[in-house]
């Protein structure tokens, strides 16, 4: 069984930064690919980045590219996404989300696609990003 936690949402204002944590308990922390998720009011959940994931090491959608980096504790199972030069429009409920990696294909196939998250049976709870402007 994996179970997943997140923290480090909260209220910032546009241009600051935030870092997300997720803690990840599983026996075989390194087998997974952990992905960040978010959801806006009103719109449908999209992608963010993935670590581990597929033939890559890390992957971003293009609104993100270049503010947001994940990075891995293997130590503490722990993923984080640091999340720089924050925007209003990156407000959302973020999530963090596990798969097996050998479950998955190369990201550029499906993580920009609707509902990548099909592909993750593990999730944790929500934490959410406010950016005011």
């Amino acid at each position: 069984d994996v179970q997943l936690q997140a923290s480090g949402g909260g209220l910032v204002q546009a241009g600051g930064s935030l870092r997300l944590s997720c803690v990840v308990t599983t026996l075989a922390f390194d087998d997974y690919t952990i992905a960040w998720f978010r959801q806006a009011p009103g719109k449908e959940r999209e992608g963010v980045g993935c670590i581990r994931c597929g033939n890559h090491n890390t992957y971003y959608v293009d609104s993100v590219k270049g503010r947001f980096t994940m990075s891995s504790d293997n130590a503490e199972a722990t993923v984080y996404l640091q999340m720089d030069s924050l925007k209003p429009e990156d407000t959302a409920i973020y999530y963090c989300a596990a798969a097996e990696s050998i479950s998955l294909p190369t990201p550029r196939l499906w993580f920009k696609s609707s509902n990548p998250g099909r592909r993750f049976p593990y999730w944790g709870q929500g934490t959410l990003v406010t950016v005011s402007s």
